[in-house]
């Protein structure tokens, strides 16, 4: 297979995102974020990297890193809780339980996880919290088991805004009708960052409740009596106006907004061939919330919009979308049903004869006799005419070829398979 003419594969942190081709640092990408942010570093800790630096996040499947880690851009975001560590302070209200300080390891790494003990009162036993605002809140937190096996999650203003978790054994339990997106996910050492979105929708008071509660299937606002004091830890709680939890924002004090985050402006004029040649992204989303999420070849501030290459996520759930316009003509416009939340290989293979579009390792569609754009000279993650598409995502690679490829490479690009042998300069041998 041919050599791409620019790869870029996750290496380094930094002012950029860097490309190994072409080595000259004209496939880099410019990134931007004012402020710091946390990634999931290679030994699965969330970790602070400082004001302007990308992010290698890593991914975990049941508490361990797998594999190599990926870009990952997000939107500008709120963090409601202004002490989302320190859970003995006064702004958490405790009802029947006592919470000490600093007490085991946290996701982090550091001595700064707190413990939550209830007392045998029959009664209700739960940490609150206020929101001075949100319809639509994501509520995350990281917790760990110790005798408590059993964590819910409301707003006690109503029997609908209400969730169970069994973060013994990692499980979700019963719920109510205004809970949306929930999701345990394992972050190792018996840690795990418990998320739901709540509608608060015509709800006049927005506090949130941590309860410790005696089943997987407690009622709303349970109200018991433990035989023993039983304790679980906490840390890392994060309330954002938004349908899915983002990574993790650390405040202490005051509420903190992490910026969003763009990469652009890699390549050139020489980089691309407005003939022919061949995009690839191996990309997911970061949630299936109806955004756009762009990946685009285009060029100058003058055609930028009248001739470029797309391949996006749509506005519509689960849709993957094909694009090429040329001279503000639309030579195709393809969208086909995806996963998109899951790590996928796609491909646009384009030339006057024949373009082609592969999904994993399949041909899913074929056009021909179509014009193509010129004066493509940069490749963004927006789609770069004004819209604010930006792709927020996760990236494990872009390739792009000045020449088209033939079927038979154009599914090993697009396959999920793995080779050892990288002599050749085939990167589609990167896993």
């Amino acid at each position: 297979m041919a050599k791409p003419k620019l790869a870029l594969v996750p290496s380094a942190q930094g002012s950029k995102f860097y490309s190994v081709l072409p080595s000259s640092g004209v496939g880099d990408f410019t990134f931007s974020r004012s402020g710091s942010a946390t990634r999931i570093n290679s030994q699965g800790l969330i970790e602070t990297v400082g004001n302007g630096v990308s992010r290698l996040n890593y991914p975990m499947i049941d508490g361990k890193v797998v594999g190599c880690p990926h870009h990952i851009l997000e939107p500008q975001i709120t963090n409601l809780i202004p002490y989302s560590e320190d859970f003995t302070n006064a702004e958490w209200a405790k009802i029947n339980l006592t919470v000490l300080g600093n007490q085991v390891i946290s996701p982090d790494g550091t001595l700064s996880a707190d413990k939550v003990s209830s007392n045998t009162s029959n009664s209700t036993h739960f940490l609150q919290e206020f929101l001075s605002t949100g319809n639509t809140v994501n509520v995350s937190i990281f917790v760990k088991n110790e005798d408590a096996d059993y964590i819910q999650l409301t707003n006690p203003s109503s029997g609908a805004i209400f969730i169970n978790f069994d973060i013994k054994n990692g499980l979700i339990g019963s719920k109510g009708s205004l809970i949306s997106n929930e999701k345990i996910e394992n972050y190792g050492n018996g840690w795990y960052r418990i998320s739901a979105t709540l509608d608060n929708t015509g709800v006049d008071n927005r506090y949130i409740r941590f309860y410790i509660v005696s089943s997987a299937n407690a009622s709303f606002n349970e109200s018991w009596q433990p035989s023993s004091n039983i304790s679980f830890y906490i840390w890392g709680g994060q309330a954002e106006l938004n349908s899915y939890s983002t990574s993790y924002i650390p405040t202490n004090g005051s509420t903190v907004t992490r910026s969003a985050e763009t990469a652009n402006g890699s390549g050139d004029a020489s980089t691309f061939n407005d003939s022919e040649g061949v995009l690839m992204a191996e990309i997911s989303a970061l949630a299936n919330d109806g955004i756009f999420r762009n990946i685009s070849i285009n060029g100058t501030a003058t055609n930028v919009n009248t001739n470029r290459l797309q391949i996006y996520f749509r506005d519509t759930a689960d849709i993957i979308t094909f694009y090429m316009e040329s001279e503000n003509s639309t030579q195709f416009f393809l969208q086909f049903p995806l996963d998109v939340k899951s790590n996928n290989k796609l491909a646009l293979k384009y030339s006057a004869s024949s373009c082609s579009f592969w999904i994993n390792g399949i041909k899913v569609g074929e056009e021909t006799n179509k014009i193509m754009p010129t004066g493509l000279s940069r490749l963004d993650f927006v789609r770069q005419d004004g819209n604010d598409e930006f792709f927020y995502g996760n990236t494990k690679q872009i390739q792009y070829f000045d020449s088209v490829l033939n079927d038979s490479d154009l599914e090993k690009l697009t396959s999920w398979v793995s080779f050892s042998d990288m002599a050749n300069g085939q990167l589609y041998t990167i896993e």
